[in-house]
């Protein structure tokens, strides 16, 4: 708040949703997730992101199952029912689905806001046996604007790639929402902390980007889920979070989007955009992407 009580320009109520989809029953997911969308409303989230997958459940048994779970985005059922809610209670939603395109399957993020469906995400880096049911993204890191900011997508292991946040940056990205099944990693301490909530601070703190983390909790047939769920401010420090490992939590912190473009000078000297050397590396990581957002 302003010292006249007014909310600053750019800021706005994150919610991460943390719960536990179960593979197979897409119904009874959407109608969690809505559940736990009103209550983040209730709150005063107007951005709310959800986890990876959360409409169909993770760990697929056959190819069958997965087509059997995916939908098209948007026009699905579970796409419609959070534009339905967006546009109810004014709200912009990032939630993980299995996205149906003719007889290709993709493990996508949809945004959606009060006005439908404004963009589609779709995971570039495929983990583990999602190679036996995904193609890996075709449509880069698309930065979306809104009233709210600038916001880009990414998805799980998206984020153990620093281009991932760099590229999303040079677009103008203020945040980053990112559904996510995290997993325990090789060589991690019993009780130690996640590995993706070290990335995502450091990814937040070296590109000035406000990153929201909603992953998903429990065990689904043997893997074990990390939770963790995390808000990190443009400074590369938490805001809300990280969450604990196995109980279903709705994270909430307001922030100022704006801080993200506004306060990337560290000193007199230091700015860590302008400080990259393009002369000896290529600004866009040779990547086919436009400078600016969509």
């Amino acid at each position: 708040m302003s010292k006249n009580g007014r909310i600053a320009e750019g800021a706005v109520t994150i919610a991460c949703i943390q719960m536990e989809p179960k593979v197979g029953d897409r119904d009874g997911n959407i109608a969690k997730s809505l559940e736990l969308i009103e209550a983040a409303a209730d709150q005063g989230a107007k951005l709310i992101v959800l986890p990876e997958l959360c409409s169909s459940g993770y760990v697929f048994e056959t190819r069958e199952e997965a087509f059997s779970l995916a939908e098209p985005v948007p026009g699905g059922p579970a796409t419609n029912a959070w534009a339905e809610v967006a546009a109810r209670r004014g709200l912009h939603i990032v939630a993980g689905v299995c996205e149906r395109d003719g007889d290709v399957l993709y493990n996508s993020a949809a945004l959606v806001g009060p006005k439908g469906h404004i963009g589609t995400f779709r995971k570039v880096h495929l983990w583990a046996a999602e190679n036996l049911f995904f193609d890996p993204g075709n449509v880069g890191f698309p930065v979306f604007a809104t009233e709210l900011g600038r916001i880009g997508m990414a998805i799980c292991y998206d984020s153990w790639f620093p281009e991932t946040f760099r590229l999303q940056a040079l677009q103008g990205a203020d945040i980053v929402c990112v559904p996510t099944n995290w997993v325990p990693i090789p060589g991690q301490a019993p009780g130690r902390e996640a590995m993706a909530t070290i990335l995502h601070m450091a990814a937040a703190h070296s590109n000035s980007l406000f990153i929201a983390c909603a992953d998903r909790i429990g065990t689904e047939r043997g893997q074990p889920f990390e939770g963790q769920s995390l808000i990190v401010s443009s400074t590369g420090w938490p805001v809300a979070g990280p969450a604990s490992r196995d109980t279903q939590e709705i994270l909430v912190a307001t922030v100022n989007l704006s801080d993200a473009r506004r306060k990337r000078n560290w000193n007199a000297f230091n700015q860590v955009l302008r400080d990259r050397r393009t002369d000896v590396y290529d600004e866009m990581l040779g990547a086919n992407l436009k400078r600016g957002w969509y």
